[in-house]
Order: C-alpha cells, then sequence, then structure tokens
C-alpha cells in the first residue's frame, strides 16, 4: 500500500516547496520575446491548475520541435515544484507502460516522453510542449475500464503530434499577448495566496481570453479526437470507449456546480459525442477483455485518497458482494484496507489466497509482503519480494517496495545497494532519489545524502538547494581529485538549468 514513507515524502514536499514556485513563476513572467512568452502561456498553478496548452500540428514554423522539447522541460521543472505527484509505484508504472505502449501506435515522430501523475482527485489530462503528458489520479475515478483511460491518452496524444501548442501560438501572435500573461499572473496569485486579490484579477481578465482560446481549440479538440480515435484502433483498443468516455464524464460531473478543468479545456458537447460515436461506428463491436491491472490501480488510487481506515474495510467487504469489480481485485482492495486498519491475520489469510489464485502477479505478492512487514516480519516480507525480483529485477514497484522494507527493517546497506542501481535506471524519478538520500543518511553516509538531495531539489526545480547540497559535498571530497571534478562538473550544469528555466 501507501508507505508511510511516501505519505512523510508527500508531506515534505509541500512544506518545502510552498511558496517557492511563485519565485520561478515571478522571474518567468517578466521574460520578454516570443519564446518566453510562449513558456508563460504554458504555465499552471497549482490550486487552480490554469488550463494546460495543447500540443499540435507539423507544420507550424513559429516554435521548432527542438524549441518544444526545451519548453517542456522548462515547464517540467517548474510544474514538480508546485504540485503533488504520486509516489506509488504501481500508479506510476502502470500509467507510464499504458501510455508508452499507446504512443507506438501513435503520429509522434518523437519518442521521448515525460510522463507525470498528479495526486488530485479531480478530473483531468494535459498535454505540453516537448512530449510532456500529465494525468490526474482523479481519471482513474472517472474512467470505468481501461479502455475508456486510454482513449483519453490517445487524445491527448493526438494534440502532440499534431503539435496543436504551435498552431495555436501562431494564431495568438496576432491577439493580445498582454492579456494572457496578466491572466497568468493573475491565476498564479490566486493559487499561491488563496486572495481575494487573485481571484479579482481573474475575473478582470479570463473572460475574454478563455472565450478566445476555446473557440480557437474546437477545431482542434476535432481533430484529436479524430485522430486519437485512429491511434486507439492502431493499439488493438476500443474505438467505443471515447464517445462512451465522453458521456462518462457528462454524466459524472452533471450536477457539479463548476466543471472539471478537463471540461475547461476539452469542451464537451452532445454533438462531439455524437461525432465520435459516429467516427467510432466505422469499425466493427468487438469484445474487450477487462483489464484486472486497471481495476487493481483503480483501487488503489481510492485508497491512496483516504485515511478512514474502517470505512474502507467495510465498503470493500461490500464490493465483494458486488459487480463493480471482479472478485480477485475487491479482495486485493479488502486485503489494502485490512492491512492499512492493523487487521493482519485477516489480511494474511485472504492475501495468501490471492497468491495461490495468481501466483504471478506481483500486485498480490506484494500486498502479502505488506501485510508481513505491517506484522513486523520483516524477513519473511524482504524474501518474498527478494524471490519477485529475481525474475523482475527492472520493475519499479518491486524495486522500491523492497527498499521501503528493507529500510524499515534496518537493513540500510542492502537498501542502499538497491536503490543505488534503480535510480541508474530511473534517474529522473524524485521519490527514487528522496529513498536514497534518506537511507544513506541511516547508514551514515554524509557525501552520498548530499549527492542525493542535490538530484532531488534538481528534479523538483528548487534548484539554489540543489547547489546548496553539492558544495556541502564539495567540501567533504576536498582529497578526491576526480570525485571534486564531477561534483563541480555537476554543480556547472545545474546552474545551466536554473539559468535556462528562467530564460
Amino acid at each position: 500500500m501507501f508507505s508511510r514513507l511516501a505519505l512523510n515524502h508527500t508531506h515534505q514536499r509541500k512544506q518545502l516547496f510552498k511558496g517557492l514556485g511563485i519565485k520561478c513563476l515571478g522571474a518567468f513572467i517578466k521574460c520578454s520575446g516570443t519564446f518566453a512568452v510562449t513558456l508563460a502561456l504554458a504555465l499552471p498553478s497549482q490550486a487552480a491548475d490554469l488550463p494546460l496548452p495543447d500540443l499540435g500540428s507539423a507544420g507550424s514554423g513559429v516554435i521548432t520541435p527542438a524549441q518544444e522539447y526545451e519548453l517542456g522541460q522548462k515547464w517540467l521543472r517548474i510544474y514538480r515544484a508546485q504540485v503533488p505527484t504520486t509516489n506509488d509505484p504501481f500508479v506510476l508504472s502502470y500509467t507510464e507502460k499504458l501510455i508508452y505502449g499507446i504512443s507506438r501506435y501513435s503520429d509522434l515522430t518523437d519518442s521521448r516522453l515525460s510522463i507525470l501523475v498528479v495526486e488530485n482527485p479531480s478530473l483531468n489530462a494535459f498535454a505540453v510542449p516537448g512530449g510532456v503528458v500529465g494525468i490526474h489520479t482523479g481519471l482513474f475515478n472517472y474512467a470505468e475500464n481501461e479502455q475508456q483511460f486510454s482513449s483519453v491518452i490517445a487524445h491527448e496524444l493526438a494534440h502532440l503530434s499534431q503539435r496543436h501548442y504551435a498552431r495555436k501560438v501562431e494564431e495568438q501572435q496576432q491577439n493580445t499577448m498582454i492579456t494572457l500573461a496578466a491572466l497568468l499572473a493573475s491565476v498564479i496569485v490566486a493559487a499561491t495566496t488563496d486572495g481575494d486579490a487573485g481571484i479579482a484579477a481573474i475575473s478582470a481578465t479570463q473572460a475574454a481570453a478563455i472565450d478566445a482560446q476555446l473557440r480557437f481549440s474546437r477545431g482542434m479538440e476535432q481533430e484529436a479526437d479524430r485522430i486519437g480515435m485512429e491511434t486507439l484502433v492502431r493499439a488493438g483498443m476500443d474505438p467505443y470507449a471515447m464517445p462512451a468516455m465522453f458521456e462518462q464524464i457528462l454524466k459524472s460531473t452533471r450536477y457539479s456546480r463548476r466543471p472539471p478543468e478537463f471540461l475547461l479545456t476539452h469542451p464537451v458537447t452532445e454533438s462531439r459525442i455524437s461525432d465520435s460515436r459516429n467516427r467510432a461506428q466505422q469499425y466493427p463491436k468487438k469484445f474487450y477483455e477487462k483489464s484486472t491491472e486497471y481495476e487493481l490501480v483503480k483501487i488503489r488510487v481510492s485508497l491512496n485518497n483516504t485515511n478512514n481506515y474502517g470505512e474502507d474495510v467495510r465498503r470493500f467487504e461490500n464490493e465483494l458482494r458486488g459487480n463493480r469489480f471482479s472478485k480477485l481485485a475487491a479482495q486485493y482492495g479488502l486485503v489494502l484496507s485490512l492491512t492499512r486498519a492493523g487487521k493482519t491475520e485477516r489480511a494474511l489469510t485472504l492475501a495468501e489466497e490471492l497468491v495461490a489464485a495468481e501466483p504471478e502477479n506481483i500486485y498480490f505478492t506484494v500486498a502479502r509482503a505488506d501485510v508481513y512487514a505491517e506484522k513486523g516480519d520483516f524477513e519473511t516480507a524482504v524474501k518474498a519480494l527478494q524471490e519477485k525480483l529475481k525474475t523482475h529485477p527492472n520493475h519499479h514497484a518491486l524495486n522500491v517496495r523492497l527498499a521501503e522494507v528493507l529500510m524499515k527493517a534496518g537493513r540500510y546497506n542492502e537498501c542502499a545497494e538497491l536503490l543505488n542501481r534503480h535510480v541508474q535506471r530511473r534517474p529522473n524519478d524524485d521519490y527514487v532519489w528522496y529513498l536514497l538520500a534518506e537511507v544513506q543518511g541511516l547508514t551514515g553516509n554524509i557525501l552520498q545524502v548530499h549527492l542525493a538531495r542535490a538530484e532531488y531539489f534538481a528534479l523538483n526545480g528548487i534548484f539554489s538547494k540543489s547547489e546548496i547540497q553539492l558544495r556541502h559535498a564539495l567540501k567533504r571530497v576536498k582529497d578526491d581529485e576526480h570525485q571534486k571534478a564531477k561534483i563541480e562538473e555537476r554543480l556547472k550544469e545545474v546552474r545551466q538549468l536554473e539559468r535556462e528555466t528562467l530564460l
């Protein structure tokens, strides 16, 4: 389940980044020139979730693909400093695997993708120049199955492949950039201060700018629907899932006071649903197997957002008698809920049944190991995870969960060795760097603490803190010229990243 280390990491992120993002964004807004303005247009706010840009078509000459990639990486560093992303390795690795799998059938010419799973219960998904794809965990609550979830991904990938953002900028060059920059600034103020001043500023600029943006994007939305559906078909997925997802969104949000961000940036109308349904009817209807893995991830997302363990247990006891989830998925949810509630004996019995039913299912293996760890039997938990890791050495969730259990068991050196290997596979995963810094502190290796923290802060766009950690590291390697040269080189790189982000 969502470990205490992960929960502590999320809390620390919120405290650490509070107020930091506004500095980067404030400097950012002061930039001049077309490229700087286009970057400003892409920036979101933490609470208000500024409508994110859709990417687009190959014909634009305003921004080159290389500039788009640079733009996306700059945006990513600032965005990470402002919003909590998931630490659940199962949720993250499932989403990455699905997006990469679908992208192989898309029209994307650049396979470099940066995938964010944002811890936010709202319905939203977005694409940003340079291959950044973001999914709110709330999307799992709205999409009934993997096919529907995939239809949203295919749609966002279509925005990227058609370079819609570049085309939008080309059109916006003829409009007032000052209005859009003012809108960005006011949204940031509202998001970071929660004050009435920011909200008032939004109302002064929002109507005209947003209206123009939506009018311009409707044609792009239709194009993304069409190309997204073609991508789904090529990927062997259900084209009928797209109109079904649109209908599900409208049904789920019909009585909401404020539409979700996804509807503000991706307006769904009855005619759009009808167009999508007519397009799907070009393809024969087929039966598609229900994805058990999607159900398991959906369950994890729902439990990560609750703290009422007793209520969770009752909920999944009822799910065992219902038809929302398969029996094994509902039982998995019950095992996770019982483990969090401290009812380990019953949880272990049910977890053993799951592993017996599907011995190769990594979710079930980890769930059983979690029960043993909760009982304090770390030896059995570690042994089970290590055994599974032999056949799946690169599995993200297995590596992370084993590292967390090893740390909890006091086996710090083993944990550090494991994380040092895994961070080579995932150098852009801030939670792996966070864990590595924690365990290096427990081993007493202060140099490696500073180096891991430096990478963690750099990934989250907090370059000043990254530089501080690297300077601390330099003090500890005075007599090692090779190590000193490596750290000095990394310090130059971090400073360069900071300059580029603010340019």
